[in-house]
């Protein structure tokens, strides 16, 4: 297997025309000695092969670009050989140009929920943080002076995650940035990876948190900040459930109690939630979805807000899970931060039943949305004994061939405890009305044969009569 110094499968690297690019790679062979690295490339690519122990070997492949390969994306790909097996091949793209990207120096520091990477504005002369951003563009770039800097967590800002064999690596990027306005640009390409990595010999639980409950993102006019969302054991908002018990085991239609807090650099801001939906996963763009707030308006009957500052939400949500074989819910939340105060500002506006009114962001100071995700949550079984209060209010809810906003009407609770009184109380009911519908109308039938009976009665005497008449004449 390859080991974390070597580059991933389909990364783009760059090169300049007359400027030699290196690139590195270490593989390690279980109870086998690797003999050499298979590479296929450009035909002035040069390998210098070096064996270790253990097991471990490592090549260096080095390729000038010519006048011929500028504008071009050129493929390099290598394969560890044994006497008898061959590793995966991996592959890279170089991208080559004239001018080349600048690559600056920068350093990078890895705490357990997030990484920090300091730019030195020194190594990149004429390069403004203001056409710099990370992998996910609406993460943008500060700067204190001296240094640019972007503060992420393993969530956030495009942050990959990838398994080098060795090593846990989480990846991101500074790159420059064209606004979609520039006709011609006259500054140059950046393009600076950084990661942090966590040994696998040693629990990597010890490195980094494996609960995603902490996310942090970089703005340009709100510096560094971040949202913590986590479940709570009650409604007092206090005892966090703890990593540990995640996934979260829940009852059906069971009170879920759960809080979203930001912090910033800045002194002043507001928390507004935009969205929040359930998603049998993680992905926020999931097309199975069920809508708990949309557009700053609660959408879901069960859910409650309860009063906090400006820089915390707490709500209460009653467990559900998805139609099909799913036994998993995700909450997925769409998050902005506003500065207070501004009548402009989508915090101030609230919940929007027509979301075409919404002003535009440029009128105020507030960041981008923001998905942050928690759970999951695992409905393990139906709930327990509920009072008559809590009865009576599950079964009062209008019924309504409408199903709840949302892209998948069928979230539906499973069936009470008591499920099988109430349709014996049902049926009973149904029994009855069918016997009381029955006698009214053998009822009807009896009265209507009376009546028939009767007139015909009264027919034939006035024909009889009427007879009796005409003989009498005669």
């Amino acid at each position: 297997m390859f080991l974390s110094r070597t580059p991933s499968h389909g990364d783009v690297l760059h090169a300049s025309v007359g400027q030699t690019l290196q690139l590195y790679a270490e593989a390690q062979a279980q109870n086998a000695q690797i003999q050499g690295f298979q590479v296929s490339g450009p035909q002035n690519v040069t390998k210098e092969f070096r064996s270790g122990s253990d097991g471990k070997a490592e090549v260096t492949l080095r390729w000038t670009p010519k006048e011929s390969d500028a504008n071009k994306l050129v493929p390099i790909c290598f394969a560890a050989d044994t006497a008898i097996t061959q590793s995966e091949m991996r592959c890279v793209v170089v991208t080559v140009t004239h001018t080349g990207a600048l690559q600056g120096r920068a350093s990078v520091t890895c705490l357990p929920n997030k990484m920090t990477v300091a730019l030195e504005k020194a190594s990149m002369p004429d390069i403004s943080e203001e056409f710099l951003s990370l992998r996910d563009p609406s993460c943008t770039l500060t700067t204190n002076g001296t240094h640019i800097v972007g503060t992420m967590s393993f969530s956030t800002c495009g942050t990959k995650l990838e398994d080098k064999g060795d090593y846990i690596v989480f990846k991101n990027e500074i790159h420059s940035i064209v606004r979609s306005n520039e006709i011609i640009i006259r500054r140059n390409n950046v393009k600076i990876d950084f990661y942090c990595e966590f040994p696998k010999t040693i629990s990597v639980s010890n490195f980094y948190n494996l609960h995603q409950a902490d996310y942090i993102f970089t703005e340009s006019s709100f510096g560094s900040f971040g949202y913590s969302f986590e479940i709570y054991q009650d409604g007092n908002f206090t005892s966090r459930v703890s990593p540990d018990a995640y996934p979260v085991q829940v009852k059906m239609m069971e009170m879920i109690y759960m809080g979203i807090q930001a912090v910033s650099e800045l002194p002043n801001v507001t928390l507004f939630v935009e969205s929040c939906k359930g998603t049998p996963d993680n992905n926020p763009d999931n097309p199975m979805y069920y809508d708990l707030i949309k557009n700053g308006c609660v959408k879901d009957e069960t859910v409650k807000i309860h009063p906090s500052n400006q820089t915390n939400f707490n709500f209460e949500i009653q467990a559900f899970k998805f139609n099909g074989n799913y036994d998993q819910v995700y909450i997925i939340c769409n998050v902005i931060l506003c500065e207070p105060g501004n009548p402009f500002s989508r915090c101030a506006q609230g919940c929007l039943s027509e979301p075409s009114r919404r002003r535009r962001r440029g009128l105020s100071m507030e960041t981008t949305g923001h998905y942050i995700t928690q759970g999951p949550l695992q409905v393990v079984g139906p709930a327990g004994p509920s009072s008559p209060a809590e009865h009576k209010k599950i079964n009062a809810a209008p019924k309504s061939d409408t199903a709840p906003e949302g892209n998948f009407p069928g979230v539906v609770p499973e069936p009470r405890s008591d499920g099988e009184t109430w349709r014996f109380r049902e049926v009973f009911a149904s029994n009855i009305t069918t016997v009381v519908f029955g006698s009214g109308f053998v009822l009807s039938l009896v009265l209507l044969a009376v009546v028939v009976r009767y007139f015909s009665r009264r027919r034939r005497a006035e024909d009889q009569s009427f007879l009796i008449e005409d003989e009498f004449e005669k």
